[in-house]
């Protein structure tokens, strides 16, 4: 599953490494998230990995800019 303004990058990543995983997940509306304004002008926002037993982990950072 993918939740939130997930970067298609990080969906294409997720489907050639095939994770054991429920899917992705950036929580919130990060301004300059896919969709959400330019990335020219984003804030830091992370995208995690949703582990099968429900726990998370960092999969991709993005810096302000």
């Amino acid at each position: 599953m993918i939740e939130g303004h997930v970067p298609p990058a990080d969906i294409r990543r997720l489907l050639d490494e095939r994770p054991d995983a429920v899917g992705l997940a950036v929580p919130g509306m990060p301004y300059g998230s896919p969709g959400m304004g330019p990335e020219s002008e984003r804030e830091s926002y992370e995208v995690f990995l949703i582990q099968r037993d429900g726990s998370t982990e960092v999969y991709a950072s993005y810096s302000a800019v």
